[in-house]
């Protein structure tokens, strides 16, 4: 079984897990302002629902580097992905380039293809004559992870 910490390898959703539903609030939660939240509780939020509409062709991967931190993809971030999405112009995907997998966005436009960081440090990937870029999948969400000590 592979660990989502430990493989390099995309580690597919596995359907036989249970959802896991918690709480979620009516209303937006202010950046800034308390608010008693627990008084409107309203719904329960199954992330697994949120994150994975094709099961079967959903994988999860670690996310290394920042060309990515501007749309909120950071180092150490879990991206859920699915293969099932037909890849388009403006949507955050994973491609292999060169037999290495990274994510960014994808650019497509008059015949035209690259691959776009969301970090102004980092160039955009433009094939060479001889180099082919493969869309593995789309990215459909992100799961970020805080330290709390």
């Amino acid at each position: 079984m592979y660990s989502l910490l430990d493989s390099p390898l995309p580690v597919p959703y596995d359907v036989a897990v249970q959802s896991l539903a918690l709480p979620i609030c009516g209303v937006s939660v202010r950046a800034g302002f308390p608010s008693p939240a627990d008084d409107f509780v309203v719904e329960r939020l199954d992330i697994m629902q949120l994150l994975v509409v094709h099961p079967q062709a959903t994988y999860f991967w670690r996310v290394k580097g920042d060309s990515m931190r501007d749309a909120g993809i950071e180092d150490g971030s879990i991206i859920a992905v699915d293969k099932a999405v037909r890849p388009k112009h403006g949507l955050i995907v994973v491609a292999i380039v060169d037999g290495e997998c990274t994510v960014k966005y994808l650019y497509q436009r008059a015949g035209r293809i690259k691959l776009r960081a969301a970090n102004p440090t980092y160039p955009d990937i433009i094939p060479r004559d001889s180099q082919t870029i493969d869309v593995w999948g789309v990215v459909r969400g992100c799961v970020k992870i805080f330290p709390t000590s």
